[in-house]
């Protein structure tokens, strides 16, 4: 036996967060979670636009001052009358 499927090396899926979880990719993006499909998790732009792609692994949760920031965003986006 190599090890090579042992329980320590074998990695758990990463936990589907809640739709509308703010998230950051690899190229620091901050985009809201919307779902799965194919093992690939969709994002959207927080002040709106086309959803893009990305592996869970590429992504981590926004911090604080990210949340802040792109809720203000949002909220700035709406009071200007843009679609969302």
């Amino acid at each position: 036996m190599t090890g090579e499927d042992s329980p320590a090396q074998r990695q758990e899926p990463p936990t589907l967060p809640a739709p509308g979880t703010f998230l950051v990719d690899a190229q620091d993006r901050i985009g809201e979670f919307r779902g799965e499909w194919c093992g690939l998790w969709s994002l959207r732009p927080v002040v709106g636009g086309t959803e893009w792609t990305v592996a869970p692994e590429d992504v981590r949760p926004a911090s604080p001052e990210q949340r802040l920031r792109a809720e203000t965003a949002r909220v700035n986006a709406r009071s200007r009358g843009e679609r969302l």
